[in-house]
């Protein structure tokens, strides 16, 4: 095989390394390999954002597949076909010969097709004496039945992702569909909370879907909108299970956006006895208790909890409390207050909402006045941390864009 250029009447055309490899990759067809040639047609169709070709190009391909006489590419009948220009064109639609000349090189850089030059730069079939091709000109279908299968895994791996996104996109059309019912409905009915702002949050996801999303532009987006559909249900059923919600159920969201501003009661208590007494009066949740979320989330939310897991990253919701355990200390909140918080929350929710002061530690005065207050608000019924995650994302991720 020769490497460099290739003359013609026309002067010397370069061939390329995808050309080069293309050879390669035919001349290692193995004896009696046959394709559909419609279905390999189909599949080059499905993969077309992968090979990098456009419509027109594919609509040229296939003009020359209607020159090959079978339905079976094989090597053994042969895989070279001989349009001219003016016959090519008409059967893929009256395409202008400089268009038609640009598409068939497309093809060629593709790994599509390949050129067989006569001497004269002309296409034609030499026959033997019985009218049987013995050598032919034109354009070879060798790639298309070489890479066969290459094609057809590139097409399932096309429909597969279209697929995802389809779903994704779908998901994430039903959940800002509920989450504005919602809003609209607690807002109608003059449900207690800060609706308005809640609104403001739904409004500020929504405004950063693209004009032409992809799978990565809405992954995260639908994550942030589900936890904020399950936070806004979550404070709606607190409401209606409990009179003494009142105008709280957003009270959290502020502490955690404003958490350097502290009230009193988040102050240690004088005496362990007074907390108990504490304790003892609101122990017992008045709804459901506090959701967990995953544990991407609740990393992507606090980064820094991985530098006090084992060997310096957290793996598994067993590293994340084990880190909280040495961030209490770290912080010097009270192996009492991380323990009632524990029997209030749960164990991984206590972690998570350490995890979450240690993020904001800077603004905190008081981490346990802090996860006191919080243990508080949790055995009322008052607390989700649906909020302080949302919050501690948008704040890295508001970061990240300055920084970019």
């Amino acid at each position: 095989m020769q490497v460099g250029n290739v003359t013609t009447p026309f002067g010397r055309r370069p061939v390329s390394l995808a050309q080069i490899k293309g050879q390669m990759r035919t001349a290692e067809i193995r004896p009696g390999k046959t394709a559909d040639k419609w279905k390999v047609f189909r599949d080059a169709c499905e993969a077309r954002a992968v090979l990098g070709i456009q419509d027109r190009a594919l609509a040229v391909l296939d003009a020359l597949l209607t020159f090959y006489p079978d339905n079976e590419l094989c090597e053994e009948r042969g895989l070279v076909v001989f349009p001219s220009n003016d016959q090519l064109s008409v059967r893929a639609h009256g395409i202008a010969g400089t268009t038609l000349r640009r598409h068939l090189a497309a093809l060629v850089d593709a790994g599509l097709i390949q050129r067989k030059d006569s001497a004269n730069g002309k296409r034609y079939a030499r026959k033997d004496e019985t009218g049987g091709i013995e050598e032919a000109f034109g354009f070879s279908l060798a790639p298309l039945l070489a890479r066969a299968e290459e094609l057809a895994h590139a097409a399932q791996q096309v429909a597969a992702e279209r697929k995802r996104f389809r779903i994704t996109k779908e998901a994430l059309s039903i959940c800002r569909r509920d989450i504005r019912k919602l809003i609209s409905a607690a807002m109608e009915e003059g449900a207690a909370g800060d609706w308005g702002h809640i609104e403001e949050i739904f409004l500020g996801l929504t405004g950063r879907i693209p004009r032409t999303p992809t799978i990565a532009d809405i992954q995260p987006i639908l994550e942030e909108m589900e936890m904020l559909r399950e936070e806004i249900i979550n404070r709606l059923e607190i409401q209606e299970n409990s009179e003494s919600m009142g105008s709280n159920a957003v009270q959290n969201e502020r502490h955690i956006q404003n958490s350097n501003t502290e009230s009193s009661s988040e102050l240690e208590p004088s005496s362990r006895k007074e907390q108990g007494a504490n304790l003892n009066q609101t122990s017992r949740p008045t709804s459901e208790p506090i959701k967990a979320f995953p544990l991407g989330m609740v990393l992507k939310a606090c980064p820094e909890i991985n530098d006090y897991g084992p060997g310096g990253a957290v793996g598994s919701w067993r590293d994340l409390m084990s880190a909280a355990v040495v961030v209490r200390s770290t912080l010097g909140v009270s192996p009492s207050a991380y323990q009632d918080a524990g029997e209030v929350m749960g164990q991984a929710n206590a972690a998570v909402a350490v995890a979450c002061i240690l993020e904001r530690a800077g603004h905190i005065k008081n981490p346990g006045g802090y996860l006191r207050d919080l243990t508080r608000k949790a055995a009322r019924g008052e607390f989700s941390l649906g909020p302080m995650l949302m919050a501690l994302m948008r704040t890295h991720e508001s970061a990240g864009r300055k920084a970019g």
